[in-house]
């Protein structure tokens, strides 16, 4: 089992085909709260087959998460693609602790940086779009950070397609740090990026990392036929959210095809979004959970098995894209059938 190595987009590092979700590295997250030793033998497996690129946030654990891995890291952190968060708030009464705009952006980072034990950070990941903060501020903030050498790249997570087409449009012709990836929920169960995100990254030249890749467990199987009583998404006040039919059939073909080729649904999950040129970010509360997730390295799907799985998975299509067929024949009448595009 040895992991491969992507160019990250718009950048020049090469990052492993799958990253290292910390979210539970003592975050105290609903369903999984992990402590330092089994969090440094998932760290160390990780890194054993190849793996490189680390993900975490700010808010992880209030802070906790990068503050375990600051133990970690020291011995090779010239190796490692470290990527962290900022934006959501560390749970004060401030109204300035949350937010994209300068003031928290600049104490954020500062605080990152001294958890982590570390000079700078690779890759900063704007957590989720403020609609107060004007982009403009954020832009030349985070450039502003680039020039200054405390971050060297940055990548935009839950943000609107059309804004970080914007962003990287204004920071293009302003001679800008331009986002170089996307981070966003993306999984055979949610595939509603697609429509727009997935679409502008391969436009702009954004690499996409996925979060909850296994959609919280879902697609491991372990709810089928009433099971995981235990599980995040039965305890989750959302989460009845995902139990429908077209979640169950997307969820039996995904165990299908895992026995067909002898793997686990979860497995096969992972190695659709790789199919994908998606980066998982892989996560869990247990050690299990990840060894489980790492294997998906070695699982190959057919052709045919790619495509029942888009099949069974497609997203219900949305104005305009749904209508580009029939322009196209407005457009071209009959002759659309014989242009090789």
């Amino acid at each position: 089992m040895t992991m491969k190595y992507r160019v990250l987009g718009l950048s020049g590092l090469r990052v492993s085909e799958l990253s290292l979700g910390t979210m539970t590295f003592a975050g105290g997250w609903p369903g999984g709260d992990i402590g330092a030793n089994e969090a440094k033998q998932i760290f160390d497996d990780y890194r054993d087959i190849g793996g490189n690129f680390i993900d975490t946030a700010n808010m992880y654990g209030q802070g906790a998460s990068e503050s375990m891995l600051a133990d970690f890291i020291q011995t090779d952190r010239h190796e490692l693609v470290l990527a962290t968060k900022y934006g959501m708030s560390m749970g004060t009464n401030d109204p300035n602790a949350g937010g994209m705009h300068r003031k928290n952006l600049v104490q954020a980072v500062d605080a990152s940086l001294k958890r982590l034990k570390t000079d700078y950070i690779d890759l900063y990941w704007v957590h989720a779009w403020d609609r107060f903060t004007p982009l403009d501020e954020m832009l030349r903030a985070l450039d502003d950070l680039v020039k200054a050498g405390k971050i060297l790249h940055i990548g935009a997570s839950n943000i609107p397609a059309w804004r970080v087409a914007e962003a990287n449009t204004k920071a293009n012709l302003r001679g800008q740090t331009p986002f170089c990836a996307l981070q966003l929920s993306y999984s055979l169960i949610e595939r509603t990026i697609e429509h727009d995100s997935i679409a502008m990254a391969q436009a702009f030249d954004l690499g996409v990392l996925a979060w909850s890749p296994l959609a919280g467990g879902l697609l491991t199987g372990k709810y089928q036929n009433g099971g995981g009583e235990d599980g995040r998404l039965k305890v989750s006040p959302w989460g009845d959210d995902n139990f429908n039919h077209r979640n169950d059939a997307i969820v039996a073909k995904v165990v299908e095809v895992a026995a067909e080729i002898e793997t686990t649904p979860g497995q096969v999950a992972l190695a659709w979004l790789l199919a994908k040129r998606a980066i998982p970010i892989i996560g869990g509360s247990r050690k299990t959970h990840f060894d489980e997730a790492l294997g998906a390295v070695s699982v190959k799907l057919t052709p045919e098995q790619i495509a029942a799985l888009d099949a069974i998975s497609i997203p219900a299509p949305v104005n305009p894209a749904s209508i580009l067929p029939r322009i196209d024949a407005m457009y071209y009448g009959e002759v659309i059938e014989r242009y090789d595009a």
